[in-house]
């Protein structure tokens, strides 16, 4: 058995990259082997993703508990396995978020890992693709509509992906679609010149921009409904997280530029900025201000105080006048799914709350991540662990037999969509659909008329 590797930091720790220490190898290796030392004896994390279990098995069954025996083939695979759901970051007694001396953060020090691996060997054609959904959608979008036909019915293209691009030939695929979010907003007068205009900008997220843009329509007329004085911005990018996914430090940082120089003037007027999904909210709000250039990082904390989801936002103003709780239809028993993404920003399940605003609805919560998790279920290497581990959370959705499934995420929702055989709704969706009366087969009934007595008082 081999000595034990002190617990306290190395010299080496720094999550920063913009200190040189962050860039130095032998620095990085110091910190590896002291974190496979905690996690060796600690073992909480074993139930999350591959990388705990391989990790283990290599110290146990090969290594006899020595980490500076573990070799770079083995730590690229504990590194490679790790795909971001941040929960252990969430339970991990030991963090820098608890104020704990030994200022762990197993996603943070991947990260390090894949940008010193990035910069020293470059990037992949996958990593370049799957990291810039902008261009991609736009490409899709040039196709015409052929893109997703080629993607859901000719297996010859999807083999084709699977061979050039590494993404797994089985795998649903986002649909693109043919109208943008903001070409909706600007057609709507959402689009304004003057940025102190409104309480609120909506960041919809490139998913919402390019894929499912009705999300954000959803979002748009639940807002409104509720009085909230919305606007929209243009020229707004991906929020980073595909492209430092493999440690591109350089996209993400120009992604990050571009955000803040549209968001950033919304912000100095006051305004509160709406991200709709949880990965991108979680990005403004908490990887923007210690990851964008320095000469960014004030602005970037701005922004990120400024952050909300717009389910958390709807919940904050419930006790106002303004808060329309006419509910017209309701789905009634509703399963909820958490996501990894919204549990690392330690807001609380405001969606899921919301939905117990309209009658009838109780929800059931389900906590396990879904297995997708950016682009890690796309990957050829990646889509069968993704089921594998995304089962307990299709189980656990699957279990109330709820008429109607709801999460925050739209990759989950086509996780779950793919594997567990029905598609949850965003709960702003939900909402949208409940104000209806034909929303929902189920009418909710409208408020009993007061009592009064024959002189008109109750």
């Amino acid at each position: 058995m081999a000595d034990h590797i002190p617990y306290a930091p190395t010299t080496g720790l720094t999550y920063d990259p913009s200190d040189p220490l962050y860039w130095d190898a032998d620095a990085l290796q110091g910190e590896v082997d002291r974190t496979f030392e905690i996690c060796h004896g600690c073992r909480m994390c074993f139930k999350y993703c591959d990388s705990f279990p391989s990790l283990f098995s290599f110290l146990d069954d090969r290594h006899d508990g020595d980490v500076r025996a573990v070799t770079d083939a083995e730590t690229a695979q504990v590194m490679d396995q790790c795909f971001q759901c941040k929960l252990c970051e969430v339970q991990c007694p030991y963090t820098v978020r608890d104020g704990h001396e030994f200022q762990l953060d197993f996603p943070k020090l991947v990260h390090r890992y894949k940008a010193q691996r990035a910069r020293a060997e470059g990037l992949g054609l996958r990593d370049r693709v799957l990291g810039d959904p902008d261009r991609t959608a736009t490409l899709a979008r040039a196709s015409g509509g052929l893109a997703n036909v080629a993607n859901t019915r000719s297996r010859i293209h999807r083999i084709f992906l699977e061979k050039v691009l590494g993404v797994h030939r089985d795998k649903d695929l986002p649909r693109f679609a043919r109208t943008t979010f903001t070409a909706w907003a600007t057609r709507r007068g959402l689009v304004s010149d003057d940025p102190t205009e409104g309480e609120a900008v909506l960041f919809p997220t490139c998913y919402v921009e390019h894929n499912e843009p009705e999300v954000g329509h959803d979002t748009v007329a639940v807002l409104e409904r509720n009085s909230v004085d919305l606007t929209c911005e243009k020229g707004l990018a991906c929020c980073g997280m595909p492209a430092w996914e493999s440690g591109d430090l350089d996209t993400l940082r120009e992604r990050a530029t571009t955000n803040l120089d549209r968001l950033g003037p919304h912000v100095d007027a006051g305004k509160k900025v709406l991200a709709i999904n949880p990965t991108c909210s979680m990005m403004l709000r908490r990887e923007y201000p210690e990851l964008v250039a320095p000469e960014d990082r004030e602005r970037a904390q701005r922004l990120a105080d400024a952050v909300s989801d717009p389910s958390e936002f709807l919940w904050s103003i419930r006790d106002e006048d303004r808060f329309d709780d006419r509910f017209a239809s309701t789905p009634g028993s509703v399963a909820y799914h958490a996501p990894c993404h919204l549990r690392t920003q330690a807001v609380g399940f405001k969606g899921r709350d919301l939905l117990r605003k309209i009658p009838g609805v109780k929800p059931s919560t389900t906590m396990e991540c879904c297995g997708h998790d950016g682009t890690y279920a796309m990957k050829v290497e990646g889509f069968e662990a993704s089921v594998r581990i995304g089962k307990k959370a299709f189980d656990g959705l699957a279990a109330p037999d709820a008429e109607v499934w709801a999460t925050d995420c739209p990759l989950a929702a086509l996780q779950f969509s793919q594997h567990a055989g029905k598609r949850p709704m965003h709960p702003m969706s939900v909402l949208a659909r409940a104000y209806e009366p034909d929303g929902f087969p189920t009418p909710v009934a409208p408020p009993a008329e007061p009592v009064t007595d024959e002189t008109g008082a109750p």
